[in-house]
């Protein structure tokens, strides 16, 4: 039976650490043992072993598992076992446990954060500036383009000269009319002239003597009748020769009366609206006449020219495109739930890429809803409400050297507000 004690023995144990003599107790070091035979009995495994440090083996060799003594169980034999150590267990797992969780709450906590932080929408808008579109109200034929695109005009400039003779005819024609009309209204301020009141009066007097023979033939006739010496119808007839004579000479006399007076004050005021009518005609006329040189309204620049010379052109027809510099403003297109804060005269932080990234304090003075087209429906048909567009105007604080418009212009909403 010795054999089989000897084949259950524990595996030899090497000391590590102080010398036992030092008086401090020495770590027991388990090296590895030959397999045991199939005929002897193991001791049971345990469910869960901690992790365990290896110490490093003075003496060059490999390191193994710092363990303590364990108290091997008993051979079937009869033979005596060593006692052997528990493992030792080190508790600095815990720490790094405790770092790992740390670590993950605050990856946890810098997530919802950035999940629930209130972020900034970058809006972009453009300026823009007063635009005039120039068109001439007549047709004809572009006769010179004095300006070029780009260049800055004054008010009353020449922008294009249009060519059109018919037009130069008709006025020719309204200016004759108005001096007929002139004439006409001279003659009767004039009134009636002295040879015409003259022959008036002339035939006054003839109608006067007529009358004068008419009634002394019709008394003697008369006379002659009552004795039996002329008959009725001689009698007639002198009576019809004197009442003739008595109207002529009344006529006579109410034609040289209106001589005397003169035309009629409802005659001088048809006159004087003639006169009147015919100078609204040239008027016509020369304001169309006037349309034939295209002017600037105010200093501006020209901004873009649509025509050429030689071309013919319509009444209406854009010609060029001014622009007012001194009149600049930045426009944004916002969604109406973006504009729920913002009122007349606040004041917008923008920024110019095309001026070195430049930020420029511009003061809102337009808030104006955008224009409703057939398609827009105020009701929850497509699962959302329909949103609107508002047109925001703002104007820069102070002059911006070299702000154009069509220049980009970005803002951070609702940052950007001052």
């Amino acid at each position: 039976m010795k054999p089989a004690a000897a084949e259950n023995a524990s595996p030899p144990q090497e000391t590590v650490g102080p010398d036992p003599q030092g008086g401090s107790p020495a770590d027991v070091v388990e090296l590895p043992a030959a397999r045991p035979p199939a005929s002897t009995e193991l001791p049971p495994e345990p469910a869960k072993q901690p992790k365990h440090e290896a110490v490093p083996d003075p003496l060059g060799k490999a390191a193994v598992p710092d363990i303590k003594p364990t108290t091997s169980p008993e051979p079937a034999s009869s033979a005596p076992k060593p006692a052997v150590r528990a493992p030792r267990v080190k508790h600095g797992g815990r720490g790094a446990a405790v770092v790992v969780a740390a670590i993950v709450l605050g990856i946890l906590g810098l997530s919802v954060w950035y999940l629930t932080r209130p972020t900034s929408l970058l809006i972009q808008g453009e300026a823009d500036s007063t635009r005039i579109d120039m068109a001439a109200r007549v047709d004809g034929r572009v006769l010179k383009i004095p300006v070029l695109r780009g260049q800055n005009v004054e008010a009353g400039a020449v922008l294009v000269q249009i060519d059109n003779p018919e037009l130069l005819a008709k006025l020719e024609e309204a200016k004759a009319s108005k001096g007929v009309a002139d004439a006409e209204l001279a003659h009767i301020h004039a009134g009636t002239r002295a040879e015409t009141v003259a022959a008036r009066k002339a035939a006054v007097d003839r109608a006067s003597a007529d009358a004068v023979l008419a009634q002394a033939t019709y008394e003697r006739i008369r006379k002659v009748a009552a004795t039996q010496f002329a008959s009725q119808q001689q009698l007639d007839q002198a009576t019809a020769n004197l009442q003739v004579a008595q109207r002529t000479l009344e006529q006579a006399q109410s034609s040289y009366q209106e001589a005397l007076a003169g035309y009629t004050a409802e005659e001088v005021q048809m006159a004087e609206a003639k006169v009147v009518q015919a100078a609204a005609a040239v008027q016509t006329e020369q304001s169309l006449v006037d349309q034939l040189v295209v002017t600037a309204p105010t200093a501006t620049q020209v901004y873009q020219i649509n025509v050429e010379q030689g071309e013919v052109i319509s009444p209406g027809v854009p010609l060029l495109s001014l622009v007012d510099m001194n009149d600049v403003w930045i426009r944004f297109d916002l969604r109406e739930d973006l504009v729920r804060d913002l009122k007349v005269g606040d004041k917008i932080a923008v920024r110019i890429p095309a001026l070195g990234d430049r930020t420029v304090l511009a003061e809102v003075r337009l808030i104006a809803a955008k224009g409703e087209y057939a398609d827009w429906r105020a009701t929850r048909a497509t699962g959302d409400f329909d949103l609107r567009t508002f047109a925001i105007r703002a104007y820069p604080t102070e002059k911006i050297t070299g702000l154009r418009p069509g220049m980009s212009a970005y803002a951070d909403w609702p940052s950007a507000k001052q």
